[in-house]
């Protein structure tokens, strides 16, 4: 499934348009955004390449963005997503913890849901 959870227009044999719903959905706290599409792509990049700077590259985000975004994703949860250690000997880094995970794994389920209802109501939507 897309980003925007999204199937394209199509044509019945009759010439009559068959639709399909679309849409994007973030996870909100009190504060505001907590997860969402972009935030999540951020989650799984920073896993991938064990760093923010190099999560944000290959994002081709600026590493500032991404540091926002982590900050905004640790401050909305009760314990942090992301945890990073400055540069030195061994170098620097950032690793997900137990909660970033779980923040993956929810958003992706609910958005695995979201598409399957709108993949189901899509078959009765007609004018």
């Amino acid at each position: 499934m897309n980003s925007a959870m999204s199937t394209s227009l199509t044509q019945t044999s009759n010439n009559t348009p068959q639709y399909h719903l679309r849409g994007r959905f973030w996870i909100a706290s009190p504060e505001g955004t907590f997860l969402g599409t972009g935030r999540v792509m951020l989650l799984e990049r920073i896993r991938e390449h064990g760093s923010i700077s190099a999560a944000a590259r290959s994002m081709k985000m600026s590493y500032r963005q991404a540091w926002q975004l982590v900050q905004s994703m640790n401050t909305h949860s009760a314990q942090p997503l992301v945890t990073s250690s400055t540069g030195g000997k061994g170098g620097g880094g950032a690793t997900l913890t137990d909660t970033g995970e779980r923040a993956i794994l929810l958003f992706r389920e609910v958005e695995q849901d979201i598409g399957d209802f709108m993949k189901e109501r899509s078959a009765s939507i007609a004018l």
